[in-house]
């Protein structure tokens, strides 16, 4: 398995915090409802939330009742989440890595990973992901995939991305696709599940939203002035009643390991 194409993406959003906190989607309430039904996810369980960055997933699956150990490596996100999570008596914040995440063997149900899985090591990751599942336990998968060509906003937003982010397409999670999620999960099969989930934005939250993305040139870049101009210019063309549209695939990718 290859790893992920960065050498250090654990230190990517430091600096993004806020704009991530603020404007990036959380998850359709029905993926609990699916991991309820399809993986055994009760009140009792207990989940290792790896790659939990400011614990927007983490907390959908507190208010679910499960005891969660928030295992994420960067300290800014981490620590938003600790603000965020902190009256949840059932969570945990743990800063290890998704290749050395630190819990016991064999001592979690299920190991989720949302918006993250495409910045691990996959082979070093699967091994430890097996080292802490209880037998029988399984693995939730989870992306937001922005919708890039469904609305005349959306194929612009993506254009405007190919042109002005720094390395857009060697990141992109939309390389992570059903070759790459079977390789991980062999020789067992997965099962795939999407919901539809969207955002509204004023210009100011688009901004927050472009700006919240590792990819996105931040001030003081030489491609942030002329990124943001175009930004601009493609709200004023898009804006219905001071809002453009977030459409996205969430996809939910679970199974055992093989």
């Amino acid at each position: 398995m290859n790893p992920g194409p960065m050498p250090d993406p654990t230190r990517r959003f430091s600096s993004r915090v806020d704009d991530y906190i603020k404007h990036r989607p959380g998850y359709p309430p029905a993926i609990i409802e699916l991991l309820q039904q399809k993986c055994g996810l009760t009140p009792a369980s207990v989940v290792a939330d790896v790659g939990s960055g400011t614990g927007i997933w983490s907390k959908s699956l507190l208010e679910g009742g499960a005891r969660v150990f928030a295992v994420e490596p960067n300290r800014e996100m981490r620590e938003a989440a600790e603000r965020l999570l902190k009256n949840f008596g059932g969570f945990t914040s743990v800063a290890a890595t998704a290749e050395a995440t630190t819990l016991p063997d064999q001592s979690v149900d299920l190991v989720t990973a949302a918006q993250a899985f495409h910045w691990f090591d996959r082979g070093k990751t699967r091994a430890e992901f097996a080292r802490i599942l209880k037998p029988g336990g399984w693995i939730a998968l989870l992306w937001n995939d922005r919708r890039s060509d469904s609305t005349p906003f959306l194929r612009a937003y993506e254009q405007l991305l190919r042109a002005h982010a720094t390395d857009y397409a060697q990141v992109d999670h939309k390389h992570m696709d059903d070759s790459v999620i079977g390789s991980f999960f062999a020789p067992a099969a997965f099962q795939l599940e999407v919901f539809e989930n969207q955002q509204s934005f004023d210009l100011a939250g688009l901004k927050g939203r472009l700006l919240s993305s590792s990819y996105a040139p931040e001030a003081g870049h030489p491609k942030h002035e002329a990124m943001i101009r175009e930004l601009e210019s493609i709200y004023a063309a898009h804006q219905r009643n001071g809002q453009v549209v977030f459409e996205y695939d969430t996809k939910v990718y679970f199974g055992r390991l093989g």
